[in-house]
């Protein structure tokens, strides 16, 4: 009689699965991304359309100009993300290459909107195997990824949520500043490398084959933080679109993308943060909106979601484009694609379940 798997064998076994099969129809991928969408800005244009009053009181001035700089500079965001991705890579041992690494990045990179994110990640892993990555490599740089990430946003973030009015009193703002050295000490290879071994063994995983060093940590973390002024002069320039707002708020534009970051990332209820990311950006944001208002910063919200939502579909055009003339792109499920398309992907996503599995 064959041995049943331990439960957290089978878990492991089951994820290694799920999410390598997009749904065939495009009415239904269509639909779950409209019904994503609506529930996303619902409270937001609620807020917008019962304070619209407000919002004209405070001196909102619809400035198109400014959003030429924002479509110039949020882009290059998008593609220091994947240059840091890369530098993730190097530190554990693989070169993937400056062109490479920007269409292994960012050709999956609207498959974030699809439930689960796993589409995303299955891109990303096997358009990196394609180069020579391994795909358990490739799993730990993002975990990596997502952790720096994590981290330089909290740093860039800790002092405008210490100075946040509404959090004024509350001495429990205070404990985000101990993030920051515990998720350093974390990532540090004697702590993460068993860490994560341990976890990935409870789930029937193979270990990590390598763990950053310290000062790699440290480097891309600091990489990461310079980018997040680079979005927010681009978020600042979206904001200023939308209304007056002083050159002196563009800290606080970057401030309350980075802590709307970290909430989407916290929460993990929606795709690509859709709504969780934006609520905290509107709260965040109102101290620098005319009058602290809520409604205003729930408007600029809005419209900078609709800019970045444009840009990453340019961005991933762009990606998409040099990998495709290179002979070097995948299909994620997300953008509507031939039924030769459709099954060479789910052909892809049986391998990758199959070369998962742990070994006996």
């Amino acid at each position: 009689m064959e041995r049943r798997q331990p439960l957290l064998h089978r878990i492991g076994e089951a994820g290694a699965k799920f999410g390598t099969k997009p749904p065939r129809s495009k009415r239904v991928r269509l639909a779950i991304q409209l019904g994503i969408a609506v529930l996303v800005f619902g409270f937001l244009v609620l807020t917008v359309v019962d304070q619209w009053a407000e919002i004209q009181d405070k001196g909102v001035h619809f400035h198109v100009l400014w959003l030429i700089p924002a479509f110039v500079i949020l882009p290059i965001f998008y593609a220091l993300n994947a240059v840091g991705w890369d530098l993730i890579l190097r530190f554990l041992g693989y070169k993937l290459g400056a062109g490479r690494a920007q269409v292994a990045w960012g050709q999956p990179l609207l498959a974030r909107y699809v439930p689960g994110s796993v589409l995303y990640v299955l891109g990303r892993v096997l358009l990196s195997e394609r180069a020579g990555v391994p795909r358990r490599l490739t799993v730990a740089s993002i975990v990596y990824e997502q952790a720096l990430q994590a981290t330089s946003a909290i740093v860039v973030a800790a002092y405008f949520l210490i100075v946040h009015p509404d959090l004024q009193g509350q001495p429990l703002r205070w404990g985000i500043l101990l993030l920051i050295p515990l998720l350093i000490v974390l990532l540090h290879p004697r702590v993460f490398g068993p860490l994560a071994n341990r976890v990935l063994r409870a789930f029937g995983r193979e270990p990590l084959p390598e763990v950053m060093s310290l000062g790699g940590v440290i480097a891309v973390m600091a990489f990461y933080v310079l980018n997040w002024g680079v979005i927010a002069v681009g978020i600042y320039c979206v904001a200023r679109s939308v209304s007056s707002i002083p050159p002196s708020q563009i800290f606080v534009a970057g401030a309350a993308q980075a802590f709307g970051y970290v909430a989407a990332l916290a929460t993990l209820v929606a795709p690509a943060g859709l709504g969780i990311r934006d609520a905290a950006f509107a709260w965040s944001f109102k101290v620098a909106a005319p009058g602290e208002s809520f409604a205003v910063a729930s408007l600029i919200a809005i419209v900078v979601r609709g800019v970045q939502t444009v840009v990453e579909v340019l961005y991933v055009g762009i990606v998409t484009a040099l990998g495709r003339r290179e002979g070097w792109s995948i299909h994620t499920g997300v953008i509507h694609a031939s039924p030769e398309e459709e099954e060479a992907a789910k052909e892809e996503g049986a391998s990758l379940a199959r070369t998962s599995r742990p070994a006996n």
